[in-house]
């Protein structure tokens, strides 16, 4: 293993004076959706003991992971919010007197701030534990986390990219660099760009070896392109705050609306982006649109 994983990001040799960084999952390729619906949830029903409110789970799955604040957010995170908030107050649970499980070690590793919100992080948790109930119970949280990840690779097969997705990087490859900029490990990423044709586009596929996406734009940001001159497409809250805490540019592919956004990239925003035009007046109302997508309550608590 090399020293240094973000190596190929450090020795970046910019091309252009402009840097476009995308996201993968959920914005220039459209495999959110599955991953959640068909490989987290069910696996979330079956674990955590949610069989009898199936249907609220989902609706609760489907607000926290694809259409609330906490879209993109942690597996652990997300979790636990749907255990703790959503569910226990989800009309179908409290019509029906179901009491929600209660996981009180795990609720407590996930908000414990020193956590390592990952698998190694979870089995640092349970070779620590100090009692066969604490380890019992995070045991059945690695089992669970490790099946997900089985499901995602059963599973997750052929998912295209959004449309408007080749134009726009074609567009971008005539004026701009171009890297990936994502969360999801490199091997994943590079195996899904290669199967659709778009690796050639990307100068790097920087997955989360190399860091998370703050310290990806950190590094490309530190002397190597100037601050207005890089934008961060992505989906998710995370995006964007790693975008603004790199003092970048952010473009939002609206969830719900990803071809739309996608076709509004590449006809209108890449042009304001290199014009200088960008920043804003139109930043902030793509940004607005964004968040209105994004609601904090559910529709049952509104």
């Amino acid at each position: 293993m090399a020293d240094d994983p973000a190596k190929a990001l450090r020795d970046i040799e910019p091309k252009s004076e402009y840097l476009v960084a995308v996201d993968s999952d959920g914005c220039a390729f459209d495999s959110m959706g599955i991953k959640q619906r068909e490989c987290f949830c069910p696996m979330l029903i079956g674990y955590f003991g949610l069989q009898p409110v199936a249907l609220a789970a989902r609706e609760c799955k489907d607000f926290a992971d694809l259409f609330s604040k906490t879209r993109g957010a942690n597996r652990h995170k997300t979790s636990v919010r749907i255990l703790t908030e959503l569910l226990p107050s989800h009309p179908m649970v409290i019509e029906r007197g179901f009491k929600v499980p209660v996981f009180e070690h795990y609720e407590s590793w996930v908000n414990d701030d020193g956590s390592l919100l990952s698998n190694e992080g979870l089995q640092m948790a349970i070779d620590a534990a100090k009692s066969d109930e604490v380890r019992q119970e995070l045991e059945l949280v690695m089992t669970w986390s490790k099946r997900v990840n089985e499901m995602v690779t059963e599973i997750v097969k052929g998912v295209a990219p959004f449309s408007h997705v080749r134009s726009s990087m074609e567009k971008v490859s005539a004026k701009a660099d171009m890297i990936v900029c994502s969360a999801t490990p490199c091997e994943a990423l590079e195996r899904e760009w290669i199967e659709h044709d778009l690796s050639d586009f990307a100068m790097v596929i920087a997955g989360q070896e190399m860091g998370s996406k703050d310290e990806h734009l950190a590094i490309v940001s530190d002397g190597k392109y100037d601050k207005d001159k890089i934008i961060m497409i992505g989906d998710a809250p995370g995006d964007m705050r790693a975008a603004k805490t790199n003092g970048v540019l952010f473009y939002a592919i609206n969830p719900g609306g990803e071809e739309a956004s996608w076709k509004r990239f590449h006809d209108e925003a890449f042009d304001k982006f290199v014009s200088g035009e960008y920043a804003g007046a139109y930043e902030q109302q793509v940004i607005d649109e964004f968040e209105a997508c994004l609601p904090e309550n559910p529709p049952w608590k509104i």
